[in-house]
């Protein structure tokens, strides 16, 4: 599995302690006050610029104009003093509205908070994510840590083909995003445990900022602001609870010690069967028969509009029976097919892409052939090529993936053959690299290449197996994080937690934290000679000297014993000597060293 980066940088910046004790803490049904402190720390606040700063995101400016480029030159005191006293005094800046381009031709509006605030609602975001983590229903994938569509949907077929439930009610809230009725989600913050009044008020003027050229909001919650997909979960969260609870996690008067002894004990129950899978605003409700779905319909639609004032669209929700309709969830089709085995008549699902999603991408690499046909270059190829990967990879989940890029396949025949025709030259599969050649083994088709580069084949996909998400992962314990990734074990806790505490106020917050990064990449060793560095005895080095270039950039940083970086900038013919003499480098050591000294100005020795 792949390592994750943001739960790496909270070891980091030695904030993992903290969260570990809170997600304990909300998980024992304890309440919170006074997190404003943890929140407003120099850690949390160095952590949050190291979260933010590699976003795609960071590099969008609001409405002051301000990117992630500006903070990049402030120095750590500077940043964290402004942070604080935005805490003291909160007063949210002005949300720039853009609207996102879909491939239908339709529009997503978005907010775009000023980079000062999103570093402020990071702040916030690292503190209170924890303790919801603890509370929330374990079967919502969408915006979560470790989880993804692919374990919603993975959950879903899951209760098709194990539980047999065929009856699926399809429920669509009307602009979800927009509708968040503001009073009733701090109301579920506090029910959640967070009962810290000056950050109730935060969130509450937060939700309230004014948005250009729309004024101030009195509901919703702004897509595009970091805390905005936490606040969705939140409030959705009381909905996945209420129908947990009509079935799932009821408690029952019977005692029961094992999962089979629950069940049938749910099962004297007289309660009806019904599972909810969701991921973020778009859910799926799965029950044993068709009169139990519309119950639950009716049941549902009445909850949303009564306790959490959200209305549904009639047009887009119904109750569907998987097996004789089909059901749409995250750009899947769903449907229940009869499998007949020695014993009984069984179904299972089976699932394409949507029409919907197949319109969609074909209108996106459309787009990408244009834009080759305009401009031939590599960089348009490989953007082609990556579109049709990220397709192939995302929807290589449905089961019959392969059908529904054969038909993609078909209907972009003519627009590859005839925009394309007069610069494409015939490929062997030998033209692939070597990462593509292992991709595509297997497949039989004619290949084409544009300026040198393969164009991947669209239809070249089989349907790979998606698990179910392993519950025990968890970011915020001990055994959940090992079954992500082994701990920072290389390097010794204490130096990392010194690095990261003896920081140089007066230098850039971008040069204190790429030196943390550079320290951890070397596994706390000196570039040069290999020996582990202590406490005291290291330095961290611009190979291109700092007051040429003024450059913090992670490239540009190494980290050397002290000695060593004394000899890289010296001058003096008999000093250096001397420290040669003690250092006893190798010929490889030295070519290093020699190295270093050219790109900083001085003669090799």
């Amino acid at each position: 599995m792949l390592k994750r980066k943001k739960l790496r940088h909270n070891e980091y910046y030695d904030m993992q302690s903290h969260f570990d004790s809170l997600y304990a803490q909300s998980a024992n049904g304890q309440n919170f006050y006074g997190l404003l402190d943890l929140m407003q720390s120099d850690e949390n606040i160095r952590l949050a610029y190291r979260n933010i700063k590699r976003n795609t995101g960071s590099k969008t400016a609001g409405y002051d104009g301000l990117m992630i480029e500006n903070l990049k030159k402030l120095s750590v005191s500077e940043v964290v003093s402004t942070i604080q006293q935005m805490f003291e005094h909160y007063r949210p800046q002005a949300v720039r509205r853009v609207f996102i381009p879909k491939a239908n031709g339709k529009t997503r509006p978005l907010g775009i908070p000023t980079i000062w605030d999103r570093l402020f609602q990071q702040c916030i975001l690292q503190v209170i994510g924890p303790i919801c983590e603890a509370k929330f229903y374990k079967h919502s994938y969408g915006f979560r840590p470790n989880r993804n569509t692919h374990h919603a949907k993975a959950r879903f077929e899951t209760l098709i083909n194990r539980a047999c439930l065929y009856h699926c009610v399809d429920v669509d809230i009307k602009g979800f995003f927009d509708n968040v009725d503001h009073s009733k989600l701090l109301k579920q913050m506090w029910t959640l445990g967070i009962r810290d009044k000056s950050l109730l008020s935060i969130i509450s003027r937060l939700l309230k900022a004014e948005i250009i050229g729309e004024g101030f909001p009195t509901k919703g919650t702004p897509q595009g602001g970091i805390l905005s997909p936490l606040l969705s979960n939140i409030v959705l969260n009381e909905l996945d609870w209420w129908v947990s609870r009509q079935w799932e996690s009821f408690e029952t008067r019977k005692p029961y010690k094992t999962y089979g002894g629950r069940y049938s004990a749910l099962k004297q129950s007289n309660l009806k069967h019904c599972y909810i899978v969701r991921y973020a605003e778009d859910f799926k409700i799965l029950c044993r028969t068709r009169s139990q779905a519309i119950k639950m319909y009716y049941a549902v639609k009445d909850f949303l509009q009564n306790r959490l004032h959200l209305q549904i669209s009639e047009e887009k929700s119904k109750v569907v029976n998987l097996k004789k309709n089909s059901s749409e969830f995250l750009g899947f089709r769903f449907k229940a097919h009869r499998k007949r085995t020695n014993k009984r008549t069984l179904y299972v699902a089976r699932s394409h892409m949507t029409k919907k999603a197949l319109k969609n991408v074909q209108i996106k690499i459309k787009q990408a052939i244009k834009a080759i046909q305009k401009h031939q270059s590599t960089e348009n190829v490989w953007r082609f090529n990556t579109v049709i990967m990220g397709i192939q990879n995302y929807y290589s989940a449905a089961s019959h993936i392969t059908d529904d890029l054969n038909e993609l396949n078909y209907r972009l025949h003519k627009a590859l053959y005839n925009r394309l025709k007069e610069m494409k030259k015939e490929a062997s599969f030998q033209d692939f690299t070597k990462s593509l050649q292992k991709r595509y083994e297997g497949y039989e088709c004619k290949l084409y290449k544009i300026k040198g580069m393969v164009l991947v084949p669209i239809h070249a996909q089989r349907c790979r197996i998606n698990l179910n998400f392993s519950q025990t992962i968890c970011n915020y314990t001990t055994a959940g994080r090992d079954k992500i990734h082994q701990n920072l074990r290389a390097i010794n806790k204490q130096t990392l937690s010194y690095v990261m505490k003896q920081f140089i106020p007066s230098r850039s917050i971008e040069y204190n934290d790429n030196r943390i990064s550079r320290f951890i990449a070397q596994y706390g060793k000196c570039a040069v000679t290999g020996i582990e560095l202590g406490l005291d005895d290291w330095h961290c080095h611009h190979k291109t000297p700092y007051y040429l270039t003024k450059d913090d950039s992670y490239g540009n940083l190494t980290i050397l014993h002290e000695s060593v970086h004394r000899l890289i900038h010296m001058r003096n013919q008999e000093k250096i000597q001397v420290l040669l003499n003690a250092l006893k480098l190798n010929k490889k050591q030295l070519e290093k060293i020699n190295e270093l000294r050219e790109q900083c100005l001085n003669e090799a020795i």
